[in-house]
């Protein structure tokens, strides 16, 4: 297990949760957000719990840790296995993708989500 790995974990466990508040709580206050569904970056935790709030309205989601590849300056990507589904049922999509990262103080202050959006269900 490398030393970020327990990290990864703790980010990937707490979206696995879609519980707003421990998502946030991987985050620091400042954070910046962007992923394939925002319209550029999200600044902040207040602006991130309003479009997590929708998020998670929407989709269930669950989300297994790959692999994790950082520098010793907490900059890195950790891979990962999603599931997706619409809130109200229909098929399931397993896609790959990462998140590239920046930690500061044991938390992600810049968050950079790549995945191919388009095997989502519309």
């Amino acid at each position: 297990m490398t030393s970020w790995e327990p990290l990864a974990v703790r980010f990937l466990d707490a979206w696995t949760t879609q519980d707003v508040d421990a998502v946030l709580g991987v985050y620091t206050p400042d954070v910046v957000y962007r992923d394939p569904n925002t319209r550029g970056e999200i600044v902040g935790a207040d602006a991130l719990r309003r479009y997590l709030t929708k998020l998670f309205a929407a989709w269930n989601m669950t989300w297994k840790l790959r692999d994790v590849q950082m520098r010793d300056d907490g900059v890195g990507a950790v891979l990962w296995r999603a599931s997706f589904q619409k809130q109200q049922g229909g098929s399931v999509v397993e896609v790959d993708g990462m998140d590239l990262v920046v930690i500061r103080d044991g938390r992600v202050f810049r968050n950079e989500v790549q995945f191919d959006r388009s095997r989502l269900p519309t």
